[in-house]
């Protein structure tokens, strides 16, 4: 290497030992310091999840709650990917266990509720998604716009909001001519998430 390099490959150089010093410290504290037991399986499961792989996830969800059986956010993980698999009972189970490891997250509500949606429970359904925005309104707001992006959703996915909405109008028609599933767009509603 010559003199020739300079000052600005002095600064790149110690600019990069920098930031992977950093990325390092980041990694190792999130690995063993400041987490919970079970809290990176439930990131990696929850990555697995976002990428569609939903059977995968729900494994890293189950050996998340092996190390910490109380963990709410993987038991909510674990019905989240049971909801994409369509294995309803079991995402009841899944999010029951959650409400009663933190019954004053509305999230949790949100959940239950699009769970009995998908398995016809509609006015159950309805209970839940009204509950949960009682308790807190931000779950209505859907799909950051982060999200969106990242993920090349280009138009707004219907919310819980919205499907409540939607069930209100449904239920005051009369029984004959109410339309409680639409294939097309029930498609389009992203999972709840955390």
């Amino acid at each position: 290497m010559s003199q020739s390099q300079g000052p600005l490959y002095n600064l790149l150089k110690w600019v990069a030992i920098f930031g992977a010093v950093l990325w390092i410290g980041y990694e190792a504290y999130r690995h063993f310091a400041g987490m919970n037991p079970g809290d990176v399986l439930f990131i990696d499961g929850n990555h697995l999840f976002k990428d569609g792989q939903y059977e995968r996830a729900s494994e890293y969800f189950k050996e998340a709650l092996e190390k910490d059986p109380e963990h709410s956010s993987a038991w909510r993980g674990l019905a989240n990917s049971y909801v994409q698999l369509k294995r309803y009972d079991d995402a009841l189970r899944s999010i029951s266990r959650a409400i009663e490891l933190n019954p004053e997250f509305g999230g949790n509500y949100a959940l239950r509720g699009i769970i009995y949606d998908h398995a016809g429970r509609h006015e159950l359904a309805l209970a839940d998604y009204e509950k949960s925005l009682q308790m807190d309104p931000e779950v209505a707001d859907g799909m950051h716009w982060l999200d969106r992006l990242l993920y090349n959703v280009q138009e707004r996915p219907p919310t819980i909001g919205d499907r409540l909405e939607y069930l209100k109008k449904q239920f005051a028609l009369p029984e004959s001519e109410r339309v409680l599933r639409n294939p097309e767009k029930d498609g389009k509603q992203r999972p709840y998430e955390q």
